[in-house]
C-alpha cells in the first residue's frame, strides 16, 4: 500500500504541476511579456536567439548619394545598421545622380572614402544604380545576400514618378527607418548659394571675399516652414541621446598614446577623412577638437563655418577613425590642456585653409611644439571646405536648378510628416 500511495501521490504532483504551469504560460500569453530584473530586453533576447539559430548574420543594404555626406547621412547608416548585424552600402554613381537628380558636388571616389569611413559600415558597393532594379535585387539577395533593403520615412521618386523601392517591397525585403530632422544636401547647397543669388550683378569679387557671404544666419531671409524658396539655416535640434548614439564607450587606457588634432572640420569631406586616418595611425587613441562657430568666425570670415559647431561635431563622431571629440575646442593648446588629455601627439596637416597659424606671436601650437610633441602630417588630398564651396559657385545655376526641383519634394515631405519610431 505505501507503494501504491507513493506513486498516487507522484501521479498527483505532476498533474498539478501541468495544470499550473499551462495556467501560467496562459496567464503570459494574455499580460504580455513581464520585465524580470537583472535580465535583458525581451527584444534583445529574442535577437539573440535569431542570431544564433541562423547560420549567418543578418545582412541589410543601403544605397544613396551621399553628396556632400553630412551627419544626416551618417545617422540613417547608424539606424539601418541597428536592423541587422551587417551593413552593406550602395553608393550611386555619378552618371545616375546626374540623370535623376542633377550633378552631385563631390565625385564618387571621394563619396566612396566617407562612406567607407563611416563606422556603421561593413561593405560598400560603388557604381549603384539610383533606382532598385529586379536584376540589381536578385543581385542582392543572391550574391550579397541581403536580406532587406533599407529606406528612410521620405519618398524617394523616380523621374517618371514611381516609387523607388517598389519592387523591394512587393518582395517583401523592405524596412523603414527615420529620416533625421534639420538637414539635407539641398538645404546645405542652399546655404552656399544664398550669397550666389543675392550679392549684385556688378559685383567681381574674388572667392576669398565670396566666402564671407555664404550663409551662416547673418542677414539672409530664412524659410521656417522647413523649405520653399528661402534657405534652411539650420533646423537641428541637438540633444543628448543623438551625441550618445554617435559616441564610441572606447576611452584611452593609463599607457594609451593619445593623438590630438584640432580643425572647423566644417562640410566634412575626404580630405578630413584622409587626414584623421594618418592620424589615428600615429596613436592608440585620436582626439580631435573641434572649433566654436566664433573661433572659426574671427578667422575664416563672418559668414563661416557653413555647419553649426553640433552639426560639425557629429560628422567627425561618426567617423570610424575618430575615439573622442572635444566639442568647442579652445584655439590655442595649452600645457594643462596637455596635461589633463594625457596628450602624447599634436598633429597638424599640410593642407588647411588657415596655414598663417606660424606667423606672429599667436601660434596655437607654440607649446607642444616647445615640448617636441608637434608633427605636420603631409595631407594625402588637397580638398578644403573652400573646394567644395568653389564647386558650388562654379556651376551654382545648375545646382539652383537642382534645388528648387528638390525643395519642392521637401516641402510637401514637411508638410505630410508623421512621427516615425526611432532615429
Amino acid at each position: 500500500m505505501d507503494a501504491d500511495s507513493s506513486k498516487a501521490r507522484l501521479v498527483a504532483a505532476c498533474v498539478i504541476g501541468g495544470i499550473v504551469l499551462g495556467a501560467s504560460v496562459v496567464a503570459l500569453h494574455v499580460a504580455g511579456p513581464v520585465a524580470v530584473p537583472g535580465l535583458p530586453p525581451l527584444d534583445a533576447l529574442r535577437r539573440q536567439f535569431r542570431r544564433r539559430r541562423r547560420a549567418r548574420p543578418v545582412r541589410v543594404y543601403m544605397d544613396g548619394c551621399f553628396d556632400m555626406m553630412h551627419y544626416g547621412h551618417c545617422n540613417a547608416l547608424r539606424q539601418a545598421r541597428a536592423l541587422g548585424d551587417e551593413l552593406v552600402v550602395g553608393v550611386v554613381s555619378d552618371d545616375e545622380i546626374t540623370a535623376n537628380k542633377g550633378p552631385p558636388v563631390t565625385p564618387l571616389n571621394e563619396r566612396m572614402k566617407m562612406v567607407r569611413a563611416v563606422k556603421w559600415v561593413d561593405d560598400v558597393i560603388p557604381d549603384a544604380p539610383y533606382a532598385i532594379t529586379e536584376d540589381f535585387m536578385n543581385k542582392l539577395f543572391n550574391e550579397y545576400n541581403i536580406d532587406y533593403i533599407i529606406h528612410g520615412d521620405d519618398p524617394c521618386l523616380l523621374p517618371d514618378g514611381t516609387d523607388a523601392y517598389a519592387l523591394a517591397k512587393k518582395a517583401g525585403r523592405y524596412k523603414q527607418i527615420k529620416r533625421t530632422e534639420g538637414v539635407s544636401t539641398t538645404d546645405i547647397v542652399g546655404r552656399m548659394l544664398l550669397c550666389v543669388r543675392e550679392r549684385p550683378a556688378s559685383d567681381n569679387q574674388n572667392h576669398s571675399s565670396l566666402q564671407r557671404q555664404f550663409s551662416h544666419g547673418h542677414g539672409q531671409s530664412i524659410d521656417h516652414s522647413g523649405s520653399g524658396s528661402g534657405t534652411k539655416i539650420s533646423h537641428f535640434l541637438p540633444t543628448s541621446r543623438r551625441i550618445v548614439q554617435f559616441s564610441n564607450s572606447r576611452s584611452p587606457g593609463p599607457d594609451s598614446r593619445i593623438v590630438y588634432i584640432d580643425g572647423a572640420f566644417d562640410l566634412f569631406h575626404a580630405g578630413h577623412v584622409e587626414i584623421l586616418r594618418l592620424a589615428r595611425e600615429l596613436g592608440d587613441f585620436l582626439l580631435v577638437g573641434i572649433h566654436t562657430d566664433q573661433t572659426i568666425s574671427s578667422t575664416r570670415g563672418p559668414h563661416r563655418p557653413i555647419m553649426n559647431l553640433h552639426e560639425r561635431s557629429l560628422s567627425v563622431l561618426a567617423c570610424q577613425y575618430v575615439d573622442e571629440v572635444i566639442i568647442g575646442a579652445p584655439w590655442d593648446i595649452s600645457k594643462d590642456m596637455i596635461t589633463t588629455f594625457n596628450i602624447s601627439l599634436v598633429v597638424h596637416g599640410t593642407i588647411a585653409e588657415n596655414m598663417d597659424y606660424t606667423e606672429g606671436d599667436s601660434n596655437p601650437y607654440a607649446v607642444p611644439i616647445a615640448l617636441g610633441i608637434y608633427h605636420k602630417l603631409e595631407s594625402p588630398l588637397d580638398i578644403t571646405t573652400s573646394t567644395i564651396i568653389r564647386r558650388i559657385v562654379s556651376n551654382h545655376e545648375a545646382y539652383q536648378k537642382r534645388n528648387e526641383k528638390k525643395e519642392a519634394s521637401e516641402k510637401k515631405y514637411y508638410d505630410s510628416k508623421s512621427f516615425v519610431n526611432g532615429g
